[in-house]
Protein backbone atom coordinates (compact mmCIF):
# COMPACT_ATOMS: atom_id res chain seq x y z
CA UNK A 1 0.00 0.00 0.00
CA UNK A 2 2.62 2.50 0.74
CA UNK A 3 4.39 1.60 -2.57
CA UNK A 4 1.13 2.48 -4.65
CA UNK A 5 0.55 5.26 -2.55
CA UNK A 6 4.45 6.64 -3.25
CA UNK A 7 4.18 5.86 -7.27
CA UNK A 8 0.89 7.84 -7.17
CA UNK A 9 2.67 10.60 -6.10
CA UNK A 10 5.46 10.72 -7.91
CA UNK A 11 4.71 12.88 -10.84
CA UNK A 12 3.27 15.68 -8.59
CA UNK A 13 6.68 18.04 -8.58
CA UNK A 14 6.37 18.16 -12.53
CA UNK A 15 2.71 18.91 -11.94
CA UNK A 16 3.70 21.85 -9.77
CA UNK A 17 6.15 23.03 -12.23
CA UNK A 18 4.45 22.58 -14.57
CA UNK A 19 1.23 24.68 -13.46
CA UNK A 20 3.97 27.87 -11.90
CA UNK A 21 5.05 27.63 -15.50
CA UNK A 22 1.70 28.11 -16.85
CA UNK A 23 0.69 30.50 -14.49
CA UNK A 24 3.73 33.10 -14.90
CA UNK A 25 3.43 33.05 -18.40
CA UNK A 26 -0.11 34.33 -18.26
CA UNK A 27 1.04 36.91 -15.73
CA UNK A 28 3.31 37.83 -18.32
CA UNK A 29 0.84 37.96 -21.41
CA UNK A 30 -1.48 39.89 -19.42
CA UNK A 31 0.80 42.65 -17.97
CA UNK A 32 1.57 43.19 -21.77
CA UNK A 33 -1.92 43.28 -22.77
CA UNK A 34 -3.03 45.51 -20.16
CA UNK A 35 -0.20 47.83 -20.17
CA UNK A 36 -1.39 49.10 -23.30
CA UNK A 37 -3.98 50.11 -22.30
CA UNK A 38 -3.74 52.12 -18.89
CA UNK A 39 -1.45 52.82 -16.24
CA UNK A 40 -3.51 51.59 -14.02
CA UNK A 41 -1.68 47.99 -13.63
CA UNK A 42 1.50 47.11 -13.18
CA UNK A 43 2.51 43.71 -12.52
CA UNK A 44 6.47 43.89 -12.43
CA UNK A 45 6.56 47.04 -10.83
CA UNK A 46 10.39 48.12 -10.11
CA UNK A 47 10.98 47.83 -6.67
CA UNK A 48 11.29 50.75 -4.43
CA UNK A 49 15.42 50.94 -4.35
CA UNK A 50 15.68 50.97 -8.00
CA UNK A 51 13.24 53.56 -8.12
CA UNK A 52 16.33 56.62 -8.54
CA UNK A 53 17.21 55.21 -11.83
CA UNK A 54 13.40 54.29 -13.18
CA UNK A 55 12.03 57.76 -12.31
CA UNK A 56 13.58 61.30 -13.40
CA UNK A 57 11.42 63.79 -12.75
CA UNK A 58 13.21 66.83 -13.63
CA UNK A 59 14.04 67.93 -17.17
CA UNK A 60 16.63 69.94 -16.06
CA UNK A 61 19.91 68.24 -15.57
CA UNK A 62 21.39 71.13 -13.45
CA UNK A 63 20.03 73.61 -10.79
CA UNK A 64 17.36 73.10 -7.85
CA UNK A 65 15.92 69.82 -7.19
CA UNK A 66 18.34 68.28 -9.69
CA UNK A 67 19.51 65.60 -7.61
CA UNK A 68 16.50 64.01 -5.96
CA UNK A 69 16.21 61.15 -3.44
CA UNK A 70 13.48 59.35 -2.79
CA UNK A 71 10.87 59.83 -0.29
CA UNK A 72 11.45 63.54 -0.55
CA UNK A 73 9.97 66.63 -1.56
CA UNK A 74 11.57 69.64 -3.40
CA UNK A 75 10.27 72.72 -4.67
CA UNK A 76 12.24 74.93 -7.03
CA UNK A 77 10.99 78.51 -6.53
CA UNK A 78 13.81 80.53 -8.30
CA UNK A 79 12.01 81.79 -11.38
CA UNK A 80 9.96 84.55 -11.73
CA UNK A 81 7.56 82.79 -14.22
CA UNK A 82 6.24 79.72 -11.90
CA UNK A 83 7.66 77.54 -8.94
CA UNK A 84 7.86 74.25 -9.55
CA UNK A 85 7.74 70.65 -6.96
CA UNK A 86 8.99 67.30 -7.14
CA UNK A 87 7.60 64.64 -5.19
CA UNK A 88 9.25 61.29 -5.33
CA UNK A 89 7.67 58.54 -3.79
CA UNK A 90 4.60 56.91 -2.58
CA UNK A 91 2.53 59.68 -3.92
CA UNK A 92 -1.67 59.91 -3.10
CA UNK A 93 -3.79 62.26 -4.20
CA UNK A 94 -6.80 64.14 -1.81
CA UNK A 95 -8.74 66.27 -3.88
CA UNK A 96 -11.25 67.24 -1.44
CA UNK A 97 -8.49 69.02 1.09
CA UNK A 98 -6.51 70.12 -2.19
CA UNK A 99 -3.88 67.60 -1.10
CA UNK A 100 -0.97 65.34 -2.56
CA UNK A 101 0.84 63.52 -0.16
CA UNK A 102 3.91 61.67 0.26
CA UNK A 103 3.38 58.62 2.11
CA UNK A 104 6.17 57.23 4.41
CA UNK A 105 5.61 53.89 5.95
CA UNK A 106 7.02 53.47 9.51
CA UNK A 107 7.67 57.11 9.62
CA UNK A 108 6.04 57.63 12.91
CA UNK A 109 8.42 55.01 14.14
CA UNK A 110 11.16 56.60 13.02
CA UNK A 111 12.48 60.42 14.14
CA UNK A 112 14.86 60.14 11.32
CA UNK A 113 12.14 61.21 8.95
CA UNK A 114 11.43 64.84 8.54
CA UNK A 115 7.76 65.66 7.72
CA UNK A 116 7.48 67.99 5.09
CA UNK A 117 5.22 70.53 4.10
CA UNK A 118 5.07 72.54 0.83
CA UNK A 119 2.23 74.82 -0.62
CA UNK A 120 2.31 75.58 -4.37
CA UNK A 121 -0.18 77.18 -7.37
CA UNK A 122 0.52 74.92 -9.91
CA UNK A 123 0.22 78.23 -12.64
CA UNK A 124 3.01 79.57 -15.13
CA UNK A 125 2.22 83.30 -14.29
CA UNK A 126 3.04 83.75 -10.78
CA UNK A 127 4.31 87.44 -10.86
CA UNK A 128 0.97 88.34 -12.40
CA UNK A 129 -1.25 89.72 -8.98
CA UNK A 130 -4.73 90.10 -11.39
CA UNK A 131 -4.67 86.42 -11.63
CA UNK A 132 -2.79 84.87 -8.60
CA UNK A 133 -5.61 84.98 -6.19
CA UNK A 134 -8.07 82.68 -8.80
CA UNK A 135 -5.51 79.81 -8.75
CA UNK A 136 -5.90 77.46 -6.10
CA UNK A 137 -3.56 76.45 -3.88
CA UNK A 138 -2.15 72.97 -3.85
CA UNK A 139 -0.47 71.45 -0.47
CA UNK A 140 2.14 68.86 -0.54
CA UNK A 141 3.09 66.95 2.60
CA UNK A 142 4.37 63.62 3.80
CA UNK A 143 2.43 61.70 6.25
CA UNK A 144 2.79 59.08 8.65
CA UNK A 145 0.30 56.81 10.98
CA UNK A 146 -3.19 57.12 10.71
CA UNK A 147 -3.20 60.12 7.99
CA UNK A 148 -0.83 58.26 5.76
CA UNK A 149 -3.52 55.30 5.70
CA UNK A 150 -5.77 56.65 2.40
CA UNK A 151 -6.36 53.46 0.52
CA UNK A 152 -5.09 53.54 -3.63
CA UNK A 153 -8.66 53.21 -4.95
CA UNK A 154 -6.28 53.70 -8.61
CA UNK A 155 -3.01 52.57 -9.30
CA UNK A 156 -0.74 54.09 -11.89
CA UNK A 157 2.58 52.83 -12.75
CA UNK A 158 4.08 56.68 -14.04
CA UNK A 159 4.43 60.09 -12.53
CA UNK A 160 1.97 62.51 -12.24
CA UNK A 161 2.27 66.05 -14.07
CA UNK A 162 -0.41 68.55 -11.68
CA UNK A 163 -0.94 71.96 -13.63
CA UNK A 164 -3.73 74.47 -13.39
CA UNK A 165 -5.58 75.02 -16.53
CA UNK A 166 -7.58 78.14 -15.44
CA UNK A 167 -6.71 81.42 -15.29
CA UNK A 168 -6.11 83.06 -19.18
CA UNK A 169 -6.78 79.47 -20.67
CA UNK A 170 -9.26 79.94 -23.22
CA UNK A 171 -6.98 82.37 -25.25
CA UNK A 172 -5.16 80.52 -27.58
CA UNK A 173 -2.18 82.43 -27.16
CA UNK A 174 -1.97 81.61 -23.64
CA UNK A 175 -3.16 77.99 -24.31
CA UNK A 176 -0.27 77.75 -25.70
CA UNK A 177 2.09 80.41 -24.44
CA UNK A 178 1.27 79.21 -20.57
CA UNK A 179 -0.07 76.15 -20.89
CA UNK A 180 1.34 73.85 -24.05
CA UNK A 181 4.32 74.73 -24.27
CA UNK A 182 5.71 74.57 -20.75
CA UNK A 183 3.72 71.31 -20.81
CA UNK A 184 6.18 70.39 -23.52
CA UNK A 185 8.90 71.20 -21.45
CA UNK A 186 8.60 70.28 -18.69
CA UNK A 187 7.54 66.42 -19.56
CA UNK A 188 8.99 65.81 -23.00
CA UNK A 189 11.63 64.12 -21.64
CA UNK A 190 9.50 61.28 -19.98
CA UNK A 191 8.65 60.40 -23.61
CA UNK A 192 4.59 60.05 -22.61
CA UNK A 193 4.71 58.07 -19.57
CA UNK A 194 3.38 60.70 -17.64
CA UNK A 195 -0.22 60.90 -16.02
CA UNK A 196 -1.76 64.76 -16.74
CA UNK A 197 -3.53 65.68 -13.39
CA UNK A 198 -5.56 68.70 -14.17
CA UNK A 199 -6.95 71.53 -11.66
CA UNK A 200 -9.71 73.34 -12.87
CA UNK A 201 -10.43 70.83 -15.94
CA UNK A 202 -12.46 71.74 -18.35
CA UNK A 203 -14.14 69.43 -21.27
CA UNK A 204 -13.46 71.97 -23.94
CA UNK A 205 -10.02 72.14 -23.52
CA UNK A 206 -9.11 68.69 -23.33
CA UNK A 207 -11.30 67.96 -26.55
CA UNK A 208 -9.70 70.68 -28.46
CA UNK A 209 -6.44 69.95 -27.71
CA UNK A 210 -6.41 66.34 -27.46
CA UNK A 211 -3.84 65.62 -30.30
CA UNK A 212 -1.54 67.64 -28.27
CA UNK A 213 -2.22 66.25 -24.98
CA UNK A 214 -1.56 62.40 -26.84
CA UNK A 215 1.77 63.57 -27.58
CA UNK A 216 2.66 64.19 -24.51
CA UNK A 217 0.96 61.69 -22.59
CA UNK A 218 -0.39 57.94 -22.97
CA UNK A 219 -3.11 58.35 -20.64
CA UNK A 220 -6.56 60.32 -20.53
CA UNK A 221 -5.96 63.57 -18.62
CA UNK A 222 -7.68 62.94 -15.01
CA UNK A 223 -9.59 65.98 -13.30
CA UNK A 224 -8.32 66.23 -9.88
CA UNK A 225 -11.25 68.24 -8.41
CA UNK A 226 -14.07 66.08 -9.52
CA UNK A 227 -12.32 63.09 -10.05
CA UNK A 228 -12.32 62.25 -5.81
CA UNK A 229 -10.79 58.60 -6.06
CA UNK A 230 -7.73 58.53 -4.03
CA UNK A 231 -4.67 58.08 -7.22
CA UNK A 232 -1.67 57.13 -6.55
CA UNK A 233 1.84 57.18 -8.56
CA UNK A 234 5.60 56.50 -7.84
CA UNK A 235 5.94 60.11 -8.24
CA UNK A 236 4.78 63.79 -8.85
CA UNK A 237 5.57 67.16 -10.42
CA UNK A 238 3.64 69.75 -9.46
CA UNK A 239 3.62 72.94 -11.73
CA UNK A 240 5.47 73.65 -15.01
CA UNK A 241 8.64 75.11 -16.34
CA UNK A 242 8.39 78.41 -18.33
CA UNK A 243 11.57 80.02 -20.16
CA UNK A 244 10.16 82.84 -22.13
CA UNK A 245 7.55 83.73 -24.34
CA UNK A 246 6.86 80.96 -27.22
CA UNK A 247 10.58 79.92 -25.84
CA UNK A 248 12.46 76.42 -25.11
CA UNK A 249 15.54 77.35 -23.78
CA UNK A 250 17.51 74.45 -25.08
CA UNK A 251 20.73 74.66 -22.78
CA UNK A 252 18.76 74.26 -19.45
CA UNK A 253 17.24 70.94 -20.57
CA UNK A 254 18.61 67.53 -20.36
CA UNK A 255 17.65 66.86 -23.83
CA UNK A 256 18.41 69.64 -25.43
CA UNK A 257 15.46 70.37 -27.10
CA UNK A 258 14.60 73.45 -28.42
CA UNK A 259 11.25 75.32 -30.25
CA UNK A 260 12.10 73.25 -33.15
CA UNK A 261 11.61 70.33 -31.32
CA UNK A 262 8.18 71.13 -30.15
CA UNK A 263 6.81 72.22 -34.14
CA UNK A 264 8.26 68.36 -35.00
CA UNK A 265 5.52 67.40 -31.69
CA UNK A 266 2.38 69.52 -33.45
CA UNK A 267 3.62 67.98 -36.54
CA UNK A 268 3.27 64.60 -35.67
CA UNK A 269 -0.33 65.57 -34.10
CA UNK A 270 -1.83 66.78 -36.88
CA UNK A 271 0.00 65.82 -40.12
CA UNK A 272 -2.19 64.21 -42.42
CA UNK A 273 -1.14 60.61 -43.57
CA UNK A 274 -0.47 61.19 -46.79
CA UNK A 275 -2.15 58.74 -49.03
CA UNK A 276 -0.61 56.44 -51.69
CA UNK A 277 1.39 58.12 -53.87
CA UNK A 278 2.91 60.77 -52.14
CA UNK A 279 1.83 64.66 -50.51
CA UNK A 280 -1.16 66.30 -51.97
CA UNK A 281 -0.01 68.23 -55.17
CA UNK A 282 1.17 72.07 -54.15
CA UNK A 283 -0.79 74.97 -55.69
CA UNK A 284 0.71 76.88 -58.91
CA UNK A 285 0.17 79.91 -57.07
CA UNK A 286 2.03 80.61 -53.92
CA UNK A 287 -0.64 80.59 -50.81
CA UNK A 288 -1.29 83.40 -49.13
CA UNK A 289 -3.58 82.65 -45.96
CA UNK A 290 -4.64 86.48 -43.90
CA UNK A 291 -5.74 85.90 -40.67
CA UNK A 292 -9.09 88.05 -40.14
CA UNK A 293 -10.09 89.90 -36.51
CA UNK A 294 -12.89 90.88 -36.10
CA UNK A 295 -13.64 93.92 -33.58
CA UNK A 296 -10.77 95.44 -32.23
CA UNK A 297 -7.58 95.13 -34.38
CA UNK A 298 -9.93 94.50 -37.25
CA UNK A 299 -8.46 95.72 -40.80
CA UNK A 300 -11.24 97.54 -42.43
CA UNK A 301 -9.94 97.09 -45.96
CA UNK A 302 -9.52 93.65 -46.28
CA UNK A 303 -11.76 93.28 -49.32
CA UNK A 304 -9.15 95.47 -51.00
CA UNK A 305 -5.89 93.74 -49.39
CA UNK A 306 -7.50 90.17 -50.65
CA UNK A 307 -7.57 91.38 -54.41
CA UNK A 308 -4.01 93.54 -53.90
CA UNK A 309 -2.63 89.97 -53.27
CA UNK A 310 -4.54 88.32 -56.31
CA UNK A 311 -3.22 90.94 -58.40
CA UNK A 312 0.22 90.08 -57.72
CA UNK A 313 -0.49 86.36 -58.06
CA UNK A 314 -1.04 84.68 -54.81
CA UNK A 315 -3.48 82.02 -54.01
CA UNK A 316 -5.47 84.13 -51.26
CA UNK A 317 -7.11 82.17 -48.21
CA UNK A 318 -8.75 84.44 -45.56
CA UNK A 319 -8.76 82.47 -42.37
CA UNK A 320 -11.53 83.36 -39.88
CA UNK A 321 -10.34 81.47 -36.32
CA UNK A 322 -13.07 80.97 -33.75
CA UNK A 323 -12.95 79.16 -30.86
CA UNK A 324 -15.00 76.23 -32.47
CA UNK A 325 -12.56 75.23 -35.28
CA UNK A 326 -10.78 72.15 -35.08
CA UNK A 327 -7.20 73.24 -34.71
CA UNK A 328 -6.44 70.28 -37.29
CA UNK A 329 -8.31 72.59 -39.88
CA UNK A 330 -5.64 75.39 -38.64
CA UNK A 331 -2.84 73.26 -39.25
CA UNK A 332 -4.03 72.13 -42.58
CA UNK A 333 -4.55 75.65 -43.86
CA UNK A 334 -0.89 77.16 -42.42
CA UNK A 335 1.35 74.35 -43.00
CA UNK A 336 0.57 74.39 -46.52
CA UNK A 337 0.73 78.15 -47.18
CA UNK A 338 3.59 80.10 -48.59
CA UNK A 339 2.66 83.65 -46.34
CA UNK A 340 0.60 84.64 -43.41
CA UNK A 341 -0.18 87.80 -42.67
CA UNK A 342 -2.22 88.98 -39.76
CA UNK A 343 -2.91 91.95 -37.52
CA UNK A 344 -1.05 91.60 -33.93
CA UNK A 345 -3.11 89.45 -31.92
CA UNK A 346 -3.90 85.83 -30.06
CA UNK A 347 -4.80 84.45 -33.52
CA UNK A 348 -1.16 84.54 -34.41
CA UNK A 349 -0.17 82.16 -32.33
CA UNK A 350 -0.98 79.56 -35.43
CA UNK A 351 1.66 80.46 -36.77
CA UNK A 352 3.18 77.31 -34.83
CA UNK A 353 1.44 75.72 -37.72
CA UNK A 354 3.62 76.95 -40.66
CA UNK A 355 6.52 75.18 -42.34
CA UNK A 356 10.04 76.25 -41.37
CA UNK A 357 10.98 78.93 -44.14
CA UNK A 358 7.73 80.03 -45.03
CA UNK A 359 7.31 83.77 -44.42
CA UNK A 360 4.79 85.58 -41.68
CA UNK A 361 3.75 89.31 -41.84
CA UNK A 362 2.78 90.87 -38.95
CA UNK A 363 1.30 94.20 -38.73
CA UNK A 364 2.00 96.36 -36.00
CA UNK A 365 -0.97 98.60 -35.25
CA UNK A 366 0.62 101.62 -33.12
CA UNK A 367 1.61 101.60 -30.04
CA UNK A 368 2.59 97.83 -29.94
CA UNK A 369 5.75 97.62 -31.49
CA UNK A 370 7.39 95.98 -28.32
CA UNK A 371 4.73 93.95 -27.32
CA UNK A 372 4.52 92.58 -31.01
CA UNK A 373 8.10 91.41 -31.41
CA UNK A 374 8.33 90.00 -28.28
CA UNK A 375 5.19 88.35 -28.55
CA UNK A 376 5.98 86.99 -32.24
CA UNK A 377 8.40 88.80 -34.24
CA UNK A 378 10.99 86.61 -31.86
CA UNK A 379 9.77 83.27 -31.88
CA UNK A 380 9.23 83.86 -35.15
CA UNK A 381 12.65 84.23 -36.15
CA UNK A 382 13.43 81.15 -33.93
CA UNK A 383 11.46 78.89 -35.17
CA UNK A 384 13.08 79.63 -38.44
CA UNK A 385 10.00 81.62 -40.25
CA UNK A 386 11.06 84.67 -42.51
CA UNK A 387 9.40 87.55 -40.41
CA UNK A 388 8.33 90.69 -41.93
CA UNK A 389 6.94 93.66 -39.85
CA UNK A 390 4.44 96.28 -41.47
CA UNK A 391 4.10 98.29 -39.18
CA UNK A 392 1.26 101.37 -39.71
CA UNK A 393 1.67 104.66 -40.23
CA UNK A 394 -0.73 107.41 -38.05
CA UNK A 395 -2.81 107.74 -41.18
CA UNK A 396 -3.69 104.24 -41.78
CA UNK A 397 -4.86 103.56 -37.75
CA UNK A 398 -8.62 104.53 -36.52
CA UNK A 399 -6.47 106.57 -33.85
CA UNK A 400 -5.50 108.98 -35.99
CA UNK A 401 -9.18 110.06 -37.07
CA UNK A 402 -10.49 109.36 -33.66
CA UNK A 403 -7.53 111.83 -31.75
CA UNK A 404 -5.79 113.97 -34.31
CA UNK A 405 -2.33 114.15 -35.68
CA UNK A 406 -0.66 115.85 -33.38
CA UNK A 407 -2.31 113.97 -30.27
CA UNK A 408 0.56 112.68 -28.52
CA UNK A 409 -1.70 108.90 -28.17
CA UNK A 410 -0.96 109.73 -32.28
CA UNK A 411 2.13 111.51 -32.55
CA UNK A 412 4.25 109.55 -30.26
CA UNK A 413 2.61 106.53 -28.39
CA UNK A 414 6.44 105.68 -26.84
CA UNK A 415 6.46 108.71 -24.89
CA UNK A 416 2.37 109.12 -24.35
CA UNK A 417 2.53 105.41 -22.52
CA UNK A 418 5.80 105.85 -20.74
CA UNK A 419 4.64 105.13 -17.11
CA UNK A 420 1.21 104.49 -17.65
CA UNK A 421 1.27 100.83 -17.32
CA UNK A 422 -0.33 98.01 -19.26
CA UNK A 423 -3.84 99.13 -18.80
CA UNK A 424 -3.54 102.10 -21.00
CA UNK A 425 -1.13 99.82 -23.53
CA UNK A 426 -4.95 97.54 -23.80
CA UNK A 427 -7.61 100.06 -23.72
CA UNK A 428 -6.20 102.81 -25.69
CA UNK A 429 -3.79 100.51 -28.78
CA UNK A 430 -4.97 96.95 -28.25
CA UNK A 431 -8.52 97.87 -27.73
CA UNK A 432 -9.23 100.82 -29.37
CA UNK A 433 -8.01 101.12 -32.60
CA UNK A 434 -8.68 99.37 -36.31
CA UNK A 435 -6.16 99.66 -39.23
CA UNK A 436 -6.71 100.33 -43.08
CA UNK A 437 -3.68 99.11 -44.92
CA UNK A 438 -2.17 101.67 -47.73
CA UNK A 439 -3.03 99.11 -50.71
CA UNK A 440 0.28 101.35 -52.71
CA UNK A 441 2.60 100.78 -49.48
CA UNK A 442 1.43 97.21 -48.73
CA UNK A 443 2.06 96.72 -52.62
CA UNK A 444 5.78 96.53 -51.99
CA UNK A 445 5.22 94.38 -48.92
CA UNK A 446 3.34 91.74 -50.49
CA UNK A 447 5.28 91.76 -54.49
CA UNK A 448 8.48 91.01 -52.28
CA UNK A 449 6.99 88.34 -50.35
CA UNK A 450 5.64 86.65 -53.78
CA UNK A 451 9.00 86.64 -55.16
CA UNK A 452 10.52 85.15 -51.82
CA UNK A 453 8.25 82.82 -52.20
CA UNK A 454 8.28 81.77 -55.83
CA UNK A 455 12.14 81.53 -54.78
CA UNK A 456 11.37 79.06 -52.07
CA UNK A 457 9.44 76.98 -53.59
CA UNK A 458 11.86 76.59 -56.62
CA UNK A 459 14.28 75.13 -54.00
CA UNK A 460 12.19 71.84 -53.13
Amino acid sequence: MNSASARGTEPRPLQCLFLVSLICCNLLLASRFFSGFSSYINFFAAPEAEMDTVLNLNSYSHGPCSSLKNKTICCDRTDYHSDICFVRGDVRTHSSSSSIFLHLPGACNNDSVALQEESIRPYTRKWDAAIKSKIPELHLRTTSGAEASLPCQVRHDVPALVFFAGGYTGNVFHDFNDGIIPLYITSHHLHRRVALVVLQYRDWWSSKYKDILAQLSDYPPIDFSNDTRTHCFPGAIVGLRYQGMLSIDASRSSENSSIRDLLHMLQDAYKPKTEVGGNPPTPNSPKLVIVSRSGTRAMENEVEVVKLGEHIGFQVEVLRPVETMPLRKMYNTLSSCDVMMGVHGAALIHFLFMRPGALFIQIVPLGVDKVARICFGEPAVEMGLRYVEYKVLPTESSLYYKYGEGDPVVKDPESFLKGRGWEVTKNVYLEGQNVSLNVDRLHEVLLRAFNYAVSERSKR
